[in-house]
């Protein structure tokens, strides 16, 4: 899509929310300069001012969406993979947490190493900096932004907002859109410091640089793509994720049972009673030594 074809019919909302909805339904420690990380000070707190962009693909919605799996196994070898679950796909770790969960019993050790090795739900979106006070060198530019469910949370309310007093806004849009005040905070989970989100809200509805459309276009043009994400060519295979997980959980780790597993084929399914629902990990954000996201899954 062109900048002069957004300007002149805007994004749809009701198409956007919809595609929200359906993806609330890898990890990668990268240093690519592509995308912009909130930095925490020593007190774990962290503030930037952000702005979604509408993205530049024709027929998309402005994110994207994987899911992955980040942990550290019994060797000491990390085990940092895209899910195939995100194509609709077998994935040989969600067989194995599936079978692990079923042959264990509530509140087991086992389930709680399930829970610590399930799904971590990922997104991209091209967003402008417009303040970061720990690296103002960031601010102004167009960059990439990995997040995770509680950030889409407050993206999907601000779409479609919980009482009738409150007016529709899509944060995506350049015109009718808004800010996106981000405030990190930190909170012991388990007695592990986690990012808690909480406190970010968007600002009163503006435009973007005041309606400047030479500003607009600039920011427009500067948008990266994001179909490489979830671009199925950037996964691994069933086998080559198999031999790295094995590897990373050791020699006399469990075998997957490609057979007996059941998979969630679209992102519409039935919810099954697996390991992946019981404890998904996207009900959380990731902490800064795992990185965190890439691209989210199109309708």
């Amino acid at each position: 899509m062109s900048f002069a074809n957004l300007k002149r019919g805007g994004t749809d909302l009701s198409k956007l929310i919809n595609d929200a909805e359906k993806s609330s339904g890898a990890r990668d420690r990268t240093t690519d300069d592509r995308f912009w990380n909130p930095t925490r000070d020593k007190a774990g707190n962290g503030y930037a001012v952000i702005r979604f962009l509408p993205g530049k693909e024709e027929n998309t919605v402005p994110w994207v969406r994987y899911w992955d799996h980040a942990f550290k196994g019994p060797t000491g070898q990390w085990y940092i993979e895209k899910s195939l679950t995100t194509l609709g796909q077998n994935d040989p770790l969600s067989e194995l947490n599936q079978k692990m969960w079923n042959e264990s019993g509530e509140g087991s050790a086992q389930r709680k190493l399930v829970s610590s090795r399930s799904r971590n739900l990922r997104y991209v979106a091209n967003i402008l900096v417009i303040s970061d006070q720990l690296n103002p060198e960031n601010e102004g530019k167009v960059k990439l932004y990995r997040f995770g469910k509680k950030i889409f949370d407050k993206i999907t309310a601000a779409m479609k907002p919980q009482f009738p007093d409150e007016k529709p806004l899509n944060p995506f849009d350049m015109w009718e859109g808004a800010d996106f005040v981000l405030k990190i905070s930190s909170e012991l989970v388990g007695g592990k410091p986690l990012p808690k989100y909480d406190a970010s809200y968007f600002k009163a509805q503006s435009a973007l640089f005041g309606g400047d459309e030479a500003q607009l276009e600039t920011i427009y043009d500067s948008q990266h793509a994001i179909g490489e994400w979830v671009d199925p060519a950037s996964f691994k295979s069933y086998d080559e994720l198999k031999a790295r997980l094995n590897m990373v959980l050791g020699e006399s780790a469990p075998r997957t049972i490609r057979e007996t597993a059941t998979l969630d084929n679209t992102m519409d399914a039935p919810v099954l009673k697996t390991a992946e629902n019981y404890s998904m990990s996207d009900t959380s954000e990731p902490d800064e030594t795992m990185d965190y996201f890439a691209k989210l899954a199109q309708s």
